[in-house]
């Protein structure tokens, strides 16, 4: 499989790269392949110093769906045992991860839809641009589980306590494009179908910098801000793996897959 494309040398000095992640279809959901891939394109960076600016995309349908409930490989986890499992659930925040500490300065470009860990990786990079008619939605407590993979800090620096909150409780109220905006969630809005190239003109300013202070304050401000992360998020997988053998995550699951409302019970 090949979800993921990599184009490099754009822009000033040929500093900009472009990672587009599509799998063809209008859901761009993260299966455990697709998941994979993203982290490798994020490492493909690592020994790079020709690339100060890496700019990360979806299809013009959406930006992803998050991850894929119905993914052969993902549903595996369910018959795992604990400690399977919980090496099972560290792809995801492997991924984010990856992308989190690139040394580059990141952009995400989002078109359409920005759901559950679609928005935990759009948060991992350092700026969003969205279309007008783009979206977010974190779905991950409406199935029963909690949300993971490192994403409660980051958003909780770019958004503040309450609508942090308010994202990840209300699992079935979208953020529009506009909201996500006044939020701080992203940088700027586009006309749908431009985010990339609002991204890419973006890009080019920061290209143009000088490369190595460039990327030293990004670092420094990353950790800076990031400091206390792995204190609030180191049990996020533990949880994960918890909540995911509650009724009420089976409930949820269910619910979804059979398009109807859930019923909790708070097992």
């Amino acid at each position: 499989m090949n979800f993921v494309k990599i184009e490099r040398g754009l822009g000033p000095d040929g500093r900009i790269a472009a990672v587009r992640f599509d799998r063809g279809d209008r859901i761009n959901a993260l299966s455990a392949a697709a998941i994979r891939e993203l982290r490798a394109a994020a490492q493909s960076f690592e020994d790079d110093p020709t690339i100060s600016v890496v700019i990360l995309t979806g299809s013009a349908q959406g930006f992803s769906a998050g991850f894929d409930l119905r993914d052969a490989e993902g549903r595996e986890r369910e018959t795992l045992g604990l400690g399977a499992r919980r090496a099972a659930l560290s792809a995801g925040p492997r991924m984010c991860r990856a992308w989190y500490e690139m040394e580059q300065v990141t952009i995400c470009a989002i078109e359409g839809h920005c759901i559950g860990g679609g928005a935990a990786l759009a948060v991992s990079l350092d700026f969003r641009f969205c279309g007008r008619g783009a979206f977010f939605r974190i779905p991950e407590v409406a199935l029963g589980m909690n949300m993971s993979w490192g994403s409660i800090p980051r958003l909780l620096q770019l958004i503040g306590p309450a609508r942090t909150k308010q994202a990840v409780i209300l699992a079935s109220d979208r953020i529009t494009a506009g909201d996500a905006r006044g939020w701080g969630l992203v940088e700027a809005v586009a006309e749908d179908g431009q985010a990339f190239a609002a991204a890419y003109a973006f890009a080019e300013k920061i290209a143009a910098q000088p490369p190595i202070p460039t990327m030293m304050t990004k670092t420094t401000v990353n950790r800076l801000a990031g400091a206390h992360d792995d204190l609030a998020s180191h049990m996020d997988r533990d949880q994960f793996a918890l909540t995911s053998l509650s009724e009420d995550h089976a409930e949820g699951v269910a619910a979804f897959l059979e398009r109807r409302k859930p019923r909790f019970t708070g097992n």
